[in-house]
């Protein structure tokens, strides 16, 4: 697949999924990068996550990952030690993302 046509592929799956549900029709085109590589990383499969690193630079989305994805917590704390272990080459996953939720509360509380 072509760099330029991995975005509109991306947000047609996202929509196809109802994951843009909250979006006009024309600004779903226009969702920052933030909010795709967020959407992503949580509904998408594997080989869509790969495209998603074709498209965007790696520390892009290991920063959106981090200020994004961890925060949410718990709930997602299975997938976050996935993606660190398996697209971020952490070595213990489950402390790093234990650390990265910290260290996110401790700015929340200063």
């Amino acid at each position: 697949m072509v760099v330029k046509e991995i975005r509109p592929f991306l947000i047609k799956k996202l929509k196809d999924e109802h994951r843009f549900w909250s979006y006009e029709n024309d600004s779903v085109n226009d969702v920052p990068d933030d909010i795709l590589i967020e959407k992503v990383l949580i509904y998408l499969d594997l080989d869509d996550i790969d495209k998603l690193f074709q498209l965007l630079p790696y520390e892009q989305i290991r920063k959106s990952w981090i200020d994004n994805l961890i925060p949410l917590g718990e709930r997602y704390y299975s997938l976050n030690r996935f993606l660190a272990l398996y697209y971020f080459n952490v070595k213990k996953p489950g402390a790093y993302v234990k650390s990265m939720m910290t260290r996110h509360l401790n700015k929340l509380t200063k």
